[in-house]
Parts: structure tokens; C-alpha cells; sequence
């Protein structure tokens, strides 16, 4: 059934015109009044819902009924990432979203190709934000991950204890540990923060500000991974 995210607060039996992004993908997709639909406000559970009316620029449904229906891991776990350049950032959005990611910060590294600020920074967030409903639309997720302000490393890094008990960043460097041993000695489902670099990895002094600041360094394997693949590959092994 096609699922449609509607932040605002819903009730069995309620009637209400959808949010201008659902209404606008309800008519993209032309359904129709008498069609079911499924509707998440990201609070947990879902909504069956019937659409009542089609305007020119909006679209009414009636609530029907919850769900109780959760599709989320049983570790949240959190992704921080120097943020790879072009096309790349919006597929790690949309894939980290899918595999069940918690939040998603964006980073400025001393590697970064793309530097954000401003309006344009303001307007990439929302952006990604987008790609994580959609993602979340298609898989089935009923939560949303997050999609945090960019951020410098540094100044973020002052902060991130908070986030998570576990933190991890992903290293190269001599004396890195394997994720899987890392994730092994802790108690099930601790919830993990990984630090990830963009294309050309953190700098050597921002590996060690991180473990300064407490992270692990931990590593993948032999294999030098895209920063892309590196940030899903740490995510799958912590979520599996």
C-alpha cells in the first residue's frame, strides 16, 4: 500500500488535508478519492487512511486506523561523516535511511571537496531531510532519521558524548580495531556513533582530536573503502 509521511498529529477517524510534500506526491502518483493509503508521522506505528478529496493543490483523507507496526533496529545508530562530494552525499542519505540509520551529521573536514554555509547549507539540509522521508516512504521505516545542521568537526566533536556510550571512528591508522571485536565487547544493542571521513579520509590530526575526545579507532578490513561505502559498511555491521 503506498505509505506517505505526515508529520502532524494523528487519531483514528480523524479528517485533514495532507502537508503540502504528501499532498503533492499523492497527485504525482494520481490516486483517487476512495483510495487507501498509509500515512507515518514518524512518532512510532503507522496510519491506514482513505482519501476523501482531490483538489487542485491539495488532498484530504480520513484516518482510519493505527498500526502498531514498528520496522526499526534493535541498536539506533548514528552516522557522522565528512560529507562526500556531488551525487554521493544524497545516496548515502537515502541508503543509510533505508538500512535504519538513527541521525545523520554532516561534516566539514579538511578533506571535504564540499564546503556548505548559509542559505545553501540551510537548504542542503532540508534536501537531505527529504531524501531520508523518501527513503523511509518506500522501505517501510516508521521513524526518520534525523538529518542534523552541517556542522565543523571540531566544534562538533566538543559535543558528541551525548550521543551515543559507544563511538567509533573509522581509521586507517596503526593500532585501528577490528568493528566486529569493538561491537562484540559491548552489551547488546548499545547504541553506537561512528565518525567517518570524506573522499581522502580524516586528516591525522583529526583521527587523533577524535580519539582524544573518546572515539575507538576502528577498521573495516584490508580494503580501502569510498567514504560512501565505508559509513553503509560500518552501519550494516552494527546493525546485523
Amino acid at each position: 500500500m503506498p505509505r506517505f509521511h505526515c508529520p502532524v498529529p494523528l487519531s483514528a477517524d480523524a479528517e485533514l488535508e495532507l502537508p503540502a510534500a504528501a499532498a503533492r506526491h499523492v497527485q504525482v502518483l494520481r490516486h483517487q478519492p476512495g483510495d487507501a493509503i498509509t500515512l507515518f508521522n514518524g512518532e512510532g506505528g503507522q496510519w491506514s487512511a482513505t482519501i476523501l478529496r482531490m483538489g487542485r493543490s491539495d488532498v484530504a483523507v480520513q484516518v482510519v486506523a493505527f498500526e502498531d507496526i514498528e520496522r526499526e533496529p534493535a541498536r539506533r545508530v548514528h552516522l557522522a561523516m565528512g560529507m562526500p562530494a556531488n551525487e554521493r552525499m544524497d545516496w548515502l542519505v537515502e541508503k543509510a535511511a533505508e538500512l535504519g540509520v538513527a541521525s545523520l551529521q554532516p561534516l566539514h573536514t579538511a578533506h571535504s571537496v564540499l564546503r556548505l554555509s548559509g542559505d545553501r547549507a540551510t537548504k542542503k539540509q532540508g534536501h537531505w531531510q527529504s531524501v531520508a522521508v523518501a527513503a523511509c516512504e518506500q522501505c517501510g521505516g516508521n521513524r526518520v532519521p534525523t538529518v542534523a545542521p552541517v556542522a565543523d568537526l571540531g566544534a562538533w566533536l566538543r559535543g558528541s558524548e551525548s550521543v551515543a556510550p559507544l563511538r567509533c571512528v573509522l581509521s586507517l591508522a596503526e593500532g585501528s580495531r577490528p568493528l566486529s571485536e569493538v561491537l562484540d565487547g559491548q552489551p547488546a544493542g548499545t547504541p553506537v556513533l561512528f565518525l567517518s571521513g570524506p573522499e581522502g579520509g580524516l586528516s591525522a590530526q583529526e583521527d587523533a582530536l577524535a580519539r582524544t575526545a573518546g572515539f575507538v579507532p576502528v577498521t573495516l578490513g584490508l580494503r580501502i573503502l569510498r567514504a560512501e561505502t565505508a559509513a553503509l559498511a560500518a552501519l550494516v555491521q552494527a546493525l546485523a
